[in-house]
């Protein structure tokens, strides 16, 4: 699961646009992630895309980087000094 978190960053192509969609909702259904944005352009005789997806965690910490809070939608839990 953390693996799912270090890289957001996906680029798809294919020659057509309808081609570029089935490839898009084939990868959102087989890694069960959504699009968080896209970008759609068209370069020689493909239509690409770059697009960010969403993460499945966000770690809170304090300016330097080194607390790290547990948040729940109830609030937090604790702060791990690290």
């Amino acid at each position: 699961m953390l693996d799912m978190n270090k890289r957001n960053l996906v680029y798809f192509e294919s020659p057509s646009m309808r081609g570029l969609y089935e490839r898009m909702e084939e990868w959102q259904q087989a890694n069960e992630r959504r699009l968080l944005s896209v970008s759609v352009q068209h370069d020689q005789d493909n239509y690409c895309c770059i697009a960010l997806t969403n993460p499945t965690e966000v770690v809170i910490t304090s300016a330097d980087g080194h607390n790290h809070a547990s948040v729940t939608r109830f609030g937090m839990l604790a702060v791990d000094a690290q």
